[in-house]
C-alpha cells in the first residue's frame, strides 16, 4: 500500500487522537493472511515510524557510512529500546543495512568494522553505491525489473536471502522439536 503526500495531512489528526496503535491493530487482523509484511517508513523518526516500530516484530536500519548517519543510528537504537520497554517487547533489530558502500575507501570499511566491533548486527552484504537506484526511482521500477543482473540488484537479492535464512533455520528447528515431542 503506497504512501503519499496525503499522509502529511493525516499525521496531526492521527497523533492528536492517539492513534499510534492503529497499524498494529490492522496487522493483527491480517495475521495468517500473509507470510510477511514489510513496512517502509520515511527516513525520519516521526509518528509513522514510531507506529511501525510498535507494530513490527523486527526492524532493519539503513546506514550510510558517515558520522551523521552514525549519530542518527545511535539515537534510533535508543528509540527502539524505549519502544521495546514501553510498547513492544517483541521488537528486534534484525540488522543494520549498509547503503552506498564504497569498498575501496578506507572510511566506510573502518566505520562498518567499528560497528561490528561494538556488537551491532551489521548485515552482509553491504549495498554498493550506484546511480541505478536513482534510475529505478525515476522510472518507478524496482531494480530487479530494471536490471536483474546489475551488481546492486544481486546484492539486494543476497541480502534478502540472508535475512530469510535465520527464519528458515528457526522454523526447521521448531518443526524438529515438535516432531521429537
Amino acid at each position: 500500500m503506497p504512501g503519499g503526500p496525503a499522509l502529511d495531512e493525516l499525521h496531526s489528526k492521527l497523533e492528536s487522537r492517539y492513534k499510534i496503535y492503529k497499524l498494529r491493530d490492522a496487522l493483527l487482523e491480517l495475521e495468517g493472511s500473509y507470510d510477511e509484511v514489510w513496512i517502509d517508513t520515511p527516513p525520519a523518526l516521526n509518528f509513522y515510524t514510531r507506529s511501525a516500530l510498535i507494530a513490527a516484530q523486527g526492524c532493519l536500519i539503513p546506514f550510510d557510512c558517515d558520522d551523521f548517519s552514525r549519530r542518527a543510528l545511535y539515537g534510533l537504537l535508543e528509540t527502539v529500546k524505549e519502544i521495546q520497554a514501553d510498547h513492544n517487547e517483541h521488537l528486534l533489530v534484525e540488522g543494520i543495512v549498509v547503503n552506498q558502500f564504497q569498498p575501496r575507501a578506507s572510511l566506510p570499511q573502518r566505520t562498518v568494522q567499528e560497528l561490528r566491533d561494538e556488537g551491532l548486527p551489521v548485515l552482509a552484504p553491504c549495498l554498493s553505491a550506484s546511480v541505478k537506484v536513482k534510475e529505478s526511482h525515476e522510472l518507478a521500477r524496482p531494480l530487479i525489473h530494471l536490471d536483474a543482473r546489475h551488481k546492486l540488484t544481486l546484492e539486494f537479492v543476497a541480502l534478502y536471502e540472508a535475512l530469510r535464512q535465520p527464519k528458515t533455520a528457526k522454523a526447521k528447528k521448531t518443526k524438529r522439536a515438535s516432531k521429537a515431542a
